[in-house]
């Protein structure tokens, strides 16, 4: 009997201590690492949040920017931090992608982190430079088809949402554009604007103002339906361009942490962030951004990012991408 009552002890003293745990975290500030350049949807929501959950528990969540090799280099430092709660990863689809795109790398992402919670969604948009001689998807295509390789298309590096979304596009309209991959997205909109390359895809959040500005020409958005930001501009499914019907590309954000990190410590994590991307405010904002407010369970949200690997794994397959292309 003495055994059992110092078992049954020791297991309420475990219990209370994990729950006082959750309870107090975080007691110190917490870094966020974004593989990604600073000025690009990762970066900017990523900062947002970060104000957000400081405000939300009184100690300091801060950006840490590492990009580099297509997100591989921050995920990895990520992966490899103490599985405490007090490094955090900002991700994308640019990781599921990596899944396929880069099977060598030092880690594994559903092996390595668990899934914390999503932060939002949103559709990408197809510019050019006002000097390109297109400005539909039917005569892009005519264009790159009677100038195999002379047409180019920059990216945030390979692996990205930007890179794999034009490489779809060039495996479904048979067409050869070359990709030019920049360290992050800032670089490869400046050198757009600058007439350096010819056309990119880029996040419908952070590219609509240049467009408005004349600095771009939207050629067509790349989800199911049009964009509620840019109207005006179709997609790339309606364009009628031969095997270009089923086209979707699209842009997700969310934050993961390393293996082995506390359930309570995730379980907190995840309900500060769903209240704050489920608030009306955000909801409000983000939606004059065109970005779309995600809310799912850890579960829930592990399931998603597992399905986006499969779903990358045979878009790869398809387009024929590689990690140096």
């Amino acid at each position: 009997m003495k055994i059992f009552n110092w078992g049954l002890t020791l297991i309420v003293y475990l219990f209370g201590s994990l729950h006082a745990g959750a309870q107090t975290y975080p007691t110190k500030p917490v870094k966020l690492i974004v593989p990604f350049a600073t000025g690009g949807p990762a970066d900017i929501y990523g900062r947002f949040i970060a104000q957000k959950l400081t405000e939300a528990t009184g100690q300091s969540f801060v950006v840490d920017n590492k990009p580099g090799a297509g997100s591989v280099i921050g995920t990895d430092l990520a992966a490899k931090a103490p599985a405490d709660g007090y490094t955090l990863l900002l991700m994308s689809n640019a990781q599921t992608v990596n899944e396929s795109l880069i099977p060598n790398k030092p880690y594994n992402l559903l092996r390595d982190f668990v899934p914390v919670a999503p932060i939002n969604s949103s559709d990408l948009v197809l510019v050019a430079h006002p000097s390109l001689a297109a400005s539909n998807i039917r005569e892009l295509v005519a264009l790159a088809k009677s100038k195999p390789g002379k047409l180019n298309y920059a990216s945030s590096g390979p692996g990205t949402p930007y890179h794999m979304a034009g490489e779809l596009f060039k495996a479904l309209s048979g067409t050869f554009i070359v990709h030019v991959p920049y360290r992050g997205s800032t670089g490869a909109r400046t050198d757009l604007i600058g007439g350096q390359v010819d056309m990119m895809f880029d996040a419908v959040t952070t590219m609509t103002e240049q467009i408005k500005a004349g600095k771009v020409k939207a050629i067509a958005t790349s989800g199911r339906t049009r964009s509620s930001v840019l109207p005006d501009v179709p997609t790339v499914a309606e364009s009628g361009v031969a095997g270009l019907a089923d086209y979707e590309s699209t842009i997700w954000l969310g934050l993961m942490a390393p293996k082995g990190t506390p359930a309570a410590i995730v379980t907190k994590l995840n309900s500060e962030i769903s209240k704050i991307t489920a608030s009306p405010e955000v909801r409000a904002a983000w939606g004059k951004q065109g970005a779309a407010p995600l809310v799912m369970s850890p579960e829930v949200f592990a399931k998603y990012a597992a399905n986006d690997v499969t779903k990358w794994a045979q878009i790869v397959k398809i387009s024929g991408a590689k990690a140096d292309n």
